[in-house]
């Protein structure tokens, strides 16, 4: 027989096993309707109101199982020969309960959050108590089958992400944040306590790291409580979303005194083409927030046909507070002011160009000038690692943290120096500012040639910089060698330069001249 013509039937286990996978995430309450199926015979009614699955699924299920479910009179059950080869397969003992969080592990949240960076009024910090971080992790572990899964957090201050792997060990997270301070306190707690955690820096109004796009099964995200705020977050949670089976979580919290903000703050992401599958309220409790009782509810968002269309838009202003906050928004330069700036950079400038970096900015004539004065810290590296131009200037706030004090300066002055030389110009073109104005260095080395490229895949950027300018002739495959003894960490030789978290930018620039 030609089996190419007549391909063999599947065995039941593993067409139950391709809907499973087709279910994602959801296939844990599958496994619910297995696990029942291996402990006593049930009608089809009760099966359904057991599981609190779909009739059709419910069915479709069945189907797929076949010969391996026996069917007497109304009653469903599996066979005695396929039970424990269904419990082993599909990990059905792993269904029961699980304890609740115990007091070592209480106490290990706990110290996860008191050594980890402090709350930051201008980005609306505040932080969950370390109950809340575990309820969160142990949500998603009894609701969401998490083998395989790929779970990000947009924004982490909370460390949602070190409470999973306490609870969920075999999760796969991945953190983005603004907040330098988180992604390095993040990597060293995973790093010491063996954690999976994959972190990533990002300002969502830029956009996300292209590649997380379409590769979440669940974002959870605890976003700034503008309207503004949550529109953005889930826009680029939507963004995110691998397809119909993953879901949006998020933290959303308002007072009952000011019921129309919650409505306006709903309509964002009704706007987004998003279901409400669940709301639990006051899930989520907080130290502060005592507007709104300290606490908010968790919003379990279902994706429809329509939402990763309508996630198009961004809004520059999201906060609460200070210099990022929706009403801090500055206005257009006077000419004095550009005027002053010009003679930081030797030549008239005409107006300045907005920041963002999801692309490479390429030279132009004159030098560009770059408003950055409502940075809140991280804007001022990634727009140097994303200009190319062979002098550009930056105008920032005269207390950025990059430029306050002579340590600060050289931190930033050694990370780019084979690409820039800065020099700082405080208190100017007023009191209140300061011009950054980078030249571009000439001298050819392997680390000039990875940050004119942070955009590009940092293993196959290195490994061209590596033949280009070693002092011996390596093919590929030795300068591909060569760089995974030397790479800090080999998952990031598959990202791009420019969305690493700021540490792991300076560890590797220094790998290269090793």
């Amino acid at each position: 027989m030609n089996t190419a013509q007549h391909p063999a039937t599947p065995e039941p286990i593993d067409a139950v096993h391709a809907v499973l996978a087709d279910a994602g995430v959801l296939a844990r309450r599958l496994r619910e309707i297995l696990a029942q199926l291996a402990e006593v015979a049930l009608p089809l009614d009760e099966l359904i109101r057991r599981t609190a699955v779909a009739r059709r699924t419910v069915e479709d299920l069945l189907a797929a199982a076949g010969p391996d479910v026996e069917a007497t009179g109304a009653t469903y059950r599996l066979t005695p020969e396929a039970r424990d080869r269904y419990r082993q397969r599909f990990a059905l003992d792993e269904l029961r309960p699980a304890p609740s969080t115990g007091a070592e592990q209480l106490e290990r949240m706990r110290g996860f959050i008191e050594s980890g960076p402090a709350p930051a009024a201008a980005l609306d910090h505040v932080t969950a108590t370390p109950e809340t971080a575990l309820r969160r992790a142990e949500w998603l572990r009894d609701n969401y089958d998490l083998r395989g899964a790929q779970l990000l957090c947009l924004g982490d201050h909370d460390l949602t992400s070190l409470a999973l792997s306490l609870v969920a060990p075999s999760a796969s997270v991945t953190v983005v944040d603004l907040d330098e301070r988180i992604l390095a306190h993040i990597d060293s707690v995973a790093a010491k306590q063996g954690f999976a955690i994959r972190t990533l820096h990002a300002d969502l109004r830029f956009g996300v790291p292209p590649v997380l796009e379409g590769c979440a099964d669940l974002v959870f995200t605890d976003p700034p409580y503008t309207p503004e705020g949550v529109g953005l977050f889930a826009t680029r949670a939507a963004e995110c979303l691998a397809g119909p089976n993953s879901r949006l979580l998020i933290a959303y919290g308002y007072s009952t005194r000011t019921p129309a903000l919650g409505h306006k703050v709903q309509q964002e992401l009704l706007q987004l083409g998003m279901v409400f599958e669940a709301i639990l309220p006051r899930f989520h409790r907080y130290f502060g927030a005592q507007a709104i009782g300290s606490a908010s509810d968790l919003y379990v968002c279902q994706p429809t046909a329509h939402t990763r269309k309508l996630a198009l838009r961004q809004a520059p202003g999201i906060y609460t507070h200070g210099p990022q906050s929706v009403e801090a928004l500055e206005a257009s330069a006077p000419p004095e002011f550009l005027a002053a700036i010009g003679e930081r950079v030797g030549g008239p400038v005409a107006t300045l160009r907005d920041p963002g970096w999801p692309r490479p900015i390429r030279q132009q004539q004159g030098a560009p000038v770059f408003d950055l004065r409502n940075d809140p810290g991280p804007w001022l590296l990634r727009m140097l690692l994303a200009c190319n131009a062979e002098r550009a200037g930056f105008v920032v706030d005269n207390n950025h943290p990059d430029i306050t004090s002579e340590r600060a300066q050289h931190a930033l002055l050694e990370l780019v120096a084979a690409k820039y030389r800065l020099r700082f110009h405080r208190s100017s073109p007023d009191s209140k500012h300061a011009v950054v104005v980078a030249d571009a260095v000439e001298t050819p080395s392997v680390a000039r040639y990875l940050l004119n490229r942070a955009h590009g895949k940092v293993g196959n950027i290195w490994r061209e910089g590596l033949i280009t300018y070693s002092d011996e002739s390596l093919t590929k495959r030795e300068a591909k060698d060569r760089i995974a003894e030397l790479a800090p960490n080999a998952d990031d030789l598959d990202l791009r330069l420019i969305d690493l978290p700021r540490h792991r930018i300076a560890e590797l620039v220094r790998s290269t001249t090793a």
